[in-house]
């Protein structure tokens, strides 16, 4: 049986279904299952049970004898929120509660950090434990993300094998629900649908011209491949970047989807909202070599063409995974 937290989320649903075609059946599902845009992310996964996020410590003491691993996706995920209980209690209190339960129980964790923990990445992107501490989120999801990271490498007690990753700039099936706080391809695809154009930020940082901001972008489908192999490798835990290692425009990226959705480019600027100036990442690039260095030998989907699957076969005939 395997735990998936966050499961009727973005990443989430999708790690579920990319279990059940990998053969996986007996998946418990554990979320809030308040928000009626989500439930098209689950309804058509088989598991063997849905779970509310309240009550799961409460049914991990009866069943965790069944329990073989724990995927811990779930969090206020909302970068421009201003509520810091909210990602005290969810994001980092609830996170220390599955550590100390997956310690009690003898279960391995993987469970989602954030490349927003780079802040503006004057401290580069380096996954190096020892770098960690001093790393200086933007804002207070990113902060939670980090304190959860910094407070799981001061403990003496430990899962016997945990990761953290630290996704970059996830896109991909699912991601629907999200609104604001969706991937720029979902966004620029309903955008260009609807008027025939897209309008990006503007830079204000003089480093940047407009457009020419850039993230490191990686298709859901790898994060989910990295996934499956942590659940397969089972050592060497610690913290991990996960992304392509190569940093992409938003310019870059605009024309891809134009290219997929087969329309005319045509790409304008508008001020960055005041209440993301200052918040707001220009440059992202995972370093992955540690990664890399424990086996991941995997490729990743090139920009491109992780945007035209995600363009043509969920958009445009408005599917999920």
């Amino acid at each position: 049986m395997i735990v998936v937290t966050g499961a009727a989320g973005f990443i989430g649903s999708y790690i579920v279904g990319k279990l059940n075609r990998e053969g996986f059946k007996d998946i418990v599902l554990v979320d809030k299952y308040d928000d009626p845009l989500k439930f098209q992310n689950y309804h058509t996964k088989t598991y063997s049970e849905m779970v509310d996020r309240d009550n799961f410590f409460d049914w991990l003491a009866a069943n965790e004898k069944f329990v073989q691993m724990i995927i811990h996706l779930g969090a206020r995920t909302d970068t421009v929120g201003q509520e810091p209980e909210i990602y005290q209690q969810l994001n980092l209190e609830y996170s220390q509660k599955i550590w100390k339960a997956c310690i009690r129980y003898g279960l391995p964790l993987v469970y989602a950090s954030s490349a927003s923990t780079y802040g503006d990445g004057h401290n580069g992107f380096d996954d190096d434990h020892s770098l960690i501490p001093g790393l200086q989120p933007l804002n207070l999801y990113a902060q939670s993300k980090h304190d959860f990271d910094r407070w799981a490498l001061e403990q003496n007690e430990q899962p016997y094998f945990w990761v953290g990753l630290k996704f970059f700039n996830v896109f991909g099936p699912n991601e629907y629900h999200k609104n604001r706080m969706a991937s720029v391809i979902f966004q620029a695809f309903n955008t260009i649908a609807e008027t025939d154009k897209m309008d990006l930020f503007r830079s204000h940082n003089p480093d940047f011209k407009d457009g020419e901001q850039a993230r490191d972008f990686i298709y859901v489908e790898d994060v989910a491949k990295v996934i499956l192999f942590f659940m397969n490798h089972r050592k060497d835990s610690g913290i991990y970047n996960v992304g392509t290692g190569e940093a992409r425009t938003y310019l870059s990226l605009t024309k891809a989807v134009f290219k997929s959705m087969e329309l005319t480019e045509n790409i304008g600027f508008i001020d960055t909202p005041a209440d993301l100036q200052g918040k707001y990442q220009y440059y992202t690039c995972a370093n992955i070599q540690k990664l890399r260095g424990i086996g991941y030998k995997e490729l990743f989907l090139s920009l491109e063409d992780g945007i035209d699957d995600y363009v043509r076969n969920f958009l445009i005939p408005g599917v999920c995974y």
